[in-house]
C-alpha cells in the first residue's frame, strides 16, 4: 500500500494494478454476459467440487421455485373464486407489459452502470419487429393456450394436459425438417401418448375433465414446438442474442393483444371487474409478469450452470413434484391409473430426453473423430 493512501480491501494493488479495476472489470463483464445471453465468461481458476454443486443446486432449486410458483400464481389470477376475472388474454397482455417494462429498466440500469450491453436499445427498429412478427404470433398463441389449458385444467393434470410438445417436436421434424426419428425415441412418444390417452380417461371419470383445456393443452404443445423452430429462424435478425428476440416478442405481443382485447370483449369484462381498483390485484398481476419474465432467465442460467439434457431432466422431475404439490395443496383424490397417467408421461418424457442426449453425444464423437482422421490425412500423417 502506498504511503499515505488509506487501505481499503478493494484498493489493495497486486503487480501494480488495483484490485478494485480487476473486479469492476469482471462483474461488468459476467452482468453483459449474463443479461446478453452471449459470449463466455472470462476463465477463472477450477472451483473446488462442493462449491460448484452447491452452486447448480441453488440454480436449480432457483429455476424449480420460480416455475411451480409462477403456475400456481397463473392459476389463481386466471381461475380464482374469489378473483372471479375471466379475462385470460388480458392476463397474458399485461404480463407481455411487464416483460417489456423489465427489459427497459435492466437495460438503462445496465448501461448507467456497467457501460454498454447486448439488451435491446432505447430505439424501437421496426424492420426487426417485422422480422420477428411471424415468432411472435406463434408466441402469442403458445403463452395464450397454455394460459387458457392452465384455466380449464387444474394445476395437477396441468402437466398431462399439455405433454404432448415431444410428440409434435418428432412430427414437425419430420414434416418441415425432414428429420427422422429413431425407433427408441419413437417408443418414448409411444408411451407419452398412452399417459396422455390414461390421464384424460381418469379424468373424465373422476368428472373433472375439461375437453376445452385438453384442446387448448394440445394447441399449447403444438405452439411450443412452432415457437422452437421459429426462433432458430429468427435469432440471426436479433445478432443471436435471446434478450433481444424476447424485448421485440413481447413488444409485438403487446401490439397485436391489443384488437383481441377487443374483439373477445374482455375490455368490457375489465370495465365491470369491482377489483380493478384494488392495489392487491395490480400487485399480484405484476408478480406474475415478474415470475413470467424471470422463468426466461432461470431456464438459461440452469442451462449454463449445467446441460440442456439436465436441464430437460430437471424440468420432468419439476413436473412431477408440482403434481404433487397441487393434488396435496388443492387436497385432491386420486386414483391409481390416474397417477399411472402421470408417471407414463413424465417417465416417457424422461426416456425421451435421455435417447435424444446419448444420439447427440454419439454424433459429437463421430464428428470428432472424422474430423481428426481428415486432419491426419491432409497432414500426411
Amino acid at each position: 500500500m502506498r504511503a499515505g493512501q488509506r487501505y481499503s480491501p478493494l484498493r489493495e494493488e497486486r503487480g501494480g494494478a488495483p484490485v478494485w479495476r480487476d473486479w469492476s472489470l469482471k462483474r461488468s463483464s459476467i452482468l453483459r454476459m449474463a443479461l446478453s445471453g452471449d459470449g463466455e465468461p472470462e476463465k477463472e481458476v477450477r472451483e473446488p467440487f462442493l462449491v460448484k454443486a452447491m452452486k447448480i443446486a441453488l440454480v436449480v432449486a432457483l429455476y424449480w421455485f420460480i416455475s411451480i410458483t409462477m403456475v400456481f400464481l397463473n392459476k389463481y389470477l386466471l381461475d380464482s373464486p374469489s378473483l372471479k376475472l375471466d379475462a385470460p388474454l388480458f392476463v397474458t397482455f399485461y404480463q407481455c407489459l411487464v416483460t417489456v417494462f423489465l427489459c427497459r429498466v435492466i437495460n438503462l440500469v445496465s448501461q448507467m452502470f456497467y457501460g454498454e450491453t447486448d439488451l435491446p436499445s432505447i430505439r424501437f427498429d421496426p424492420k426487426v419487429m417485422r422480422s420477428v412478427l411471424p415468432l411472435s404470433l406463434v408466441f402469442i398463441g403458445m403463452i395464450t393456450f397454455n394460459n387458457l389449458c392452465l384455466k380449464y385444467l387444474g394445476v395437477a393434470f396441468y402437466t398431462v394436459g399439455r405433454c404432448l410438445s415431444t410428440v409434435f417436436n418428432v412430427l414437425l421434424s419430420y414434416i418441415l425438417l425432414k428429420q427422422t426419428t429413431s425407433l427408441y425415441a419413437l417408443l418414448s412418444c409411444g408411451v407419452i401418448l398412452g399417459g396422455f390417452w390414461l390421464g384424460i380417461d381418469q379424468e373424465g371419470a373422476q368428472g373433472t375433465l375439461s375437453w376445452a383445456g385438453i384442446f387448448f393443452g394440445v394447441l399449447a404443445s403444438l405452439c411450443v414446438s412452432l415457437n422452437a423452430i421459429y426462433t432458430k429462424k429468427v435469432l440471426p435478425a436479433v445478432d443471436g442474442s435471446i434478450w433481444r428476440l424476447t424485448f421485440y416478442n413481447n413488444v409485438n405481443a403487446c401490439i397485436l393483444f391489443i384488437p383481441l382485447l377487443i374483439i373477445f370483449g374482455e375490455l368490457n369484462t375489465l370495465r365491470l371487474f369491482d377489483k380493478l381498483h384494488s392495489l392487491y390485484f395490480w400487485g399480484m398481476m405484476t408478480l406474475g409478469g415478474i415470475f413470467g419474465f424471470a422463468i426466461g432467465y432461470v431456464t438459461g442460467l440452469q442451462i449454463k450452470f449445467t446441460s440442456p439434457l439436465t436441464h430437460n431432466i430437471s424440468g420432468t422431475a419439476k413436473a412431477c413434484a408440482q403434481t404433487v404439490i397441487a393434488v396435496s395443496y388443492y387436497q385432491q383424490t386420486k386414483s391409481f391409473l390416474w397417477w399411472t397417467s402421470n408417471v407414463m408421461v413424465l417417465g416417457g418424457s424422461f426416456c425421451y430426453t435421455w435417447v435424444k442426449g446419448l444420439e447427440m453425444k454419439k454424433t459429437q464423437d463421430q464428428n470428432v473423430q472424422t474430423n481428426s482422421s481428415e486432419e491426419k490425412s491432409s497432414a500426411g500423417v
